[in-house]
């Protein structure tokens, strides 16, 4: 795990409403880059996970839900036979915050263990 992706997974989501500027280019590279296999989608971030069978991939995205609920911040996820997609951006900004890279980093923990 990166050293970025470390320091995000220390963090927790802020309640984000409105009112603020998305993340810019410039701050969402480096970020970007400390999560090997996230990439970026127009105002969304996603990665896809691949797994042996259709119960990993359930039980993943049940694990994936359990930390969107603890952070509130919550992914768009497409489940297929053994893939799960996980995008993630804020709605509130029409674009992406420090949220959408912690919950990423996360994520990714999760699917190390």
């Amino acid at each position: 795990m990166s050293e970025i992706a470390q320091d995000l997974t220390r963090k927790k989501c802020v309640p984000c409403e409105g009112g603020v500027e998305p993340l810019t280019d410039t701050q969402i590279r480096p970020m970007l880059k400390g999560l090997p296999g996230w990439a970026l989608d127009g105002i969304k971030i996603f990665r896809e996970y691949e797994f042996k069978d259709h119960y990993q991939a359930q039980a993943f995205t049940n694990a994936v839900m359990w930390v969107s609920h603890r952070e509130d911040h919550h992914p768009f996820l497409i489940v297929g036979y053994n893939t799960v997609r996980v995008e993630y951006w804020t709605h509130a900004i029409n674009g992406l915050s420090e949220n959408d890279f912690i919950c990423a980093a996360k994520v990714d923990a999760l699917f190390e263990i």
